[in-house]
């Protein structure tokens, strides 16, 4: 069996011989860490990304299999992106910077996490109009056919994703929490045209990629709209608005043969569950054990077999030792024989994982 295979067999519940061993990518700090130790070089630490060569390098070199996150993905966000600009100083230290969602960020020489929201582009219908909404438009140049033919043929054995998106992640991004939030009190009908226009858009660059016949092992969503105590959209909201839209895409995924359907969504999902699974989306990553242990057994438990899963693996071992590792393997045995489900390091590697517990990881999963 080729990981094509495997894959295509644990998702349908159909035997296979081994489970694959997959990742998610790491971060630059992470990369920068092992460059200076000499286990990658310096070409893999700079020129890193979701399944190119470098990633692919790196991936051998630990023993994993394949990065789960090596998908075709067509641009679907704003085009033309905003030019970034550096706005001048903040009174409390650190730049102001516009980046490509024309949003203003706080940016620190020292800061290793998401830089700080201070101020955004898109607040009302006149700044909608005028900055974003033909941004948001589909146009063939969207998609790189020459893009498409180099992964697939640089991966030939791997499971190749469809990339679709993110449905109202990126309005969250383009708006801030509280920006997107007040706009569903005070103008409901700029709320649905902005959500309208998106999901249009996702729609229409999937179809005109599967018009080509280009083919896919599964398709994929980005969100990241849920923290460590729930989600930062209503549920309700989210199943009425936004379900339809997700509807509308996996239909058409699934009229081109396309049924195993992942979305990356970080933090306590739960409750948004039920419009991904009732609208067509049945695989959830990367599963984050976090602070609150998510787990896709308790989704099984109440879902069935409607549901797969991606992730789930405590990354935090890395930076622990093999004793840790053993222990977390053991805890994956139970959940792999759920089926449907394939592990993986539940978000990119962090910078306080060791080298050699990574290579661990991997050697003892191959083991499985």
């Amino acid at each position: 069996m080729n990981h094509r295979e495997r894959v295509k067999a644990i998702f349908h519940y159909q035997p296979y011989d081994r489970i694959p061993v997959v990742h998610f990518g790491y971060w630059n700090e992470t990369l920068e860490k092992w460059y200076h130790q000499g286990h990658i070089t310096r070409a893999e630490y700079l020129c890193w990304s979701d399944g190119n060569e470098y990633d692919d390098s790196i991936t051998k070199k630990l023993g994993f299999d394949f990065n789960w996150f090596t998908c075709f993905s067509p641009n679907t966000c704003l085009y033309p992106a905003f030019e970034s600009k550096d706005m001048g100083p903040y009174p409390t230290g650190g730049r102001m910077i516009q980046n490509s969602d024309g949003v203003i960020v706080l940016q620190k020489d020292d800061a290793g996490s998401i830089p700080a929201e201070i101020n955004h582009t898109l607040q009302d219908r006149e700044s909608w109009e005028k900055e974003y909404k033909w941004r948001l438009q589909f146009k063939p140049e969207r998609i790189s056919e020459k893009y498409y033919h180099e992964i697939k043929a640089s991966h030939p054995d791997i499971p190749i994703g469809l990339h679709c998106g993110s449905l109202f992640g990126k309005i969250r991004d383009i708006m801030g929490v509280e920006g997107i939030s007040y706009l569903y009190a005070d103008d409901e009908d700029l709320y649905d045209e902005i959500i309208d226009t998106v999901g249009e858009l996702c729609y229409q660059t999937a179809e005109y990629v599967l018009k080509q016949g280009w083919t896919f092992d599964f398709a994929h969503f980005w969100e990241d709209i849920c923290f460590k105590n729930g989600p930062l959209v209503i549920p309700d909201v989210f199943y009425e608005k936004v379900g339809p839209h997700y509807q509308k895409i996996t239909s058409l995924l699934n009229n081109y043969g396309i049924d195993i359907i992942s979305l990356d969504c970080d933090g306590v999902i739960d409750s948004l569950i039920p419009t991904w699974i009732d609208h067509g989306v049945n695989t959830m990553f990367p599963i984050e054990v976090g602070t609150w242990n998510a787990s896709i057994a308790p989704w099984r438990k109440k879902y069935g077999n409607k549901i797969r899963g991606v992730g789930g693996m405590n990354k935090n071992v890395f930076s622990l030792d093999r004793e840790a590792i053993d222990v977390e393997i053991n805890r994956l045995k139970s959940l792999i024989s759920l089926g449907g489900y394939i592990p993986c390091p539940d978000h990119r590697i962090a910078p306080d994982a060791e080298w050699d517990n990574v290579k661990y990881y991997c050697e003892q999963m191959h083991k499985l």
